[in-house]
């Protein structure tokens, strides 16, 4: 395994990306409601990168997938592809997957959406999803290892009734959009990889509402719970600094915790 360290003006590119990705969230703040469909969703955000950012999806291409983002509705674990077909209803909860590249380098990140009156129980696992998602990033310093990370993600969720998708993992990111190291969303305390500055990575924890396992669709793209409940996922690009963290995804409404 070989860890790309970025120097300083490379992370500025890093900030650069995650800025404008940010952006991108924050203009389908405004977008996202009923009636629209998920292929809707997918024009609006290429559109936007391409034509008001003058960035390129990064997604797009990558492995074959011809879409700009994946969007994966409620039983959905990830990989969700975009379709004419499906449309967003009252309920509905979906995960917005977005990669951006900037000047040579890649930000990626995603956020869930609740789509009109969502369920309390759906509420729930989409709010914890993304308590998980910042216990394991504020654990991120040098020193900390990568069972860190996953072990603080997997007590949030297994406390709260949950379970951790297992087969899919945050990545090293930077040039390329999987880079290493692999970021489990479980784990034990002072395994696996040590942290140290310039390391860059997402942290993207999948938590289901049931069993962990899933099921591939024949498109070859699109993972759906076993079980069919629920599942969500919140993804931020995360850079090691000399004495923490730095979330280069952030969006405008979050703010660090204390």
């Amino acid at each position: 395994m070989e860890v790309t360290i970025k120097s300083a003006a490379e992370m500025e590119l890093m900030r650069e990306s995650g800025r404008l990705l940010a952006q991108v969230f924050a203009m389908l703040d405004g977008y996202m409601q009923t009636g629209i469909s998920t292929m809707d969703i997918n024009q609006q955000v290429e559109d936007f990168i391409v034509k008001e950012l003058h960035a390129r999806p990064a997604s797009k291409g990558q492995y074959d997938f011809p879409y700009v983002l994946n969007t994966s509705v409620n039983h959905v674990v990830c990989h969700g592809m975009p379709k004419a077909s499906q449309i967003l209803r009252n309920g509905d909860i979906i995960n917005c997957d977005i990669t951006l590249e900037k000047n040579g380098f890649i930000a990626d990140s995603s956020k869930m959406y609740c789509i009109g009156q969502v369920t309390p129980v759906a509420k729930r696992l989409v709010e914890t999803t993304y308590q998980a998602m910042w216990a394991g990033i504020q654990v991120v310093k040098p020193g900390a290892t990568l069972g860190d990370v996953g072990h603080a993600i997997q007590k949030v969720a297994e406390a709260a009734g949950y379970s951790v998708v297992r087969e899919y993992c945050g990545h090293g990111i930077g040039r390329e959009m999987h880079e290493d190291p692999q970021v489990m969303h479980y784990g034990k305390p002072g395994m696996g990889m040590t942290l140290v500055p310039g390391m860059t990575f997402t942290i993207e924890p999948m938590i289901n509402q049931g069993d962990h396992r899933l099921k591939h669709m024949k498109d070859g793209w699109t993972v759906i719970t076993r079980d069919k409940k629920l599942s969500a996922q919140w993804e931020h690009t995360i850079a090691v600094t000399e004495t923490g963290y730095e979330v280069l995804t952030l969006r405008g409404e979050e703010s660090l915790p204390a």
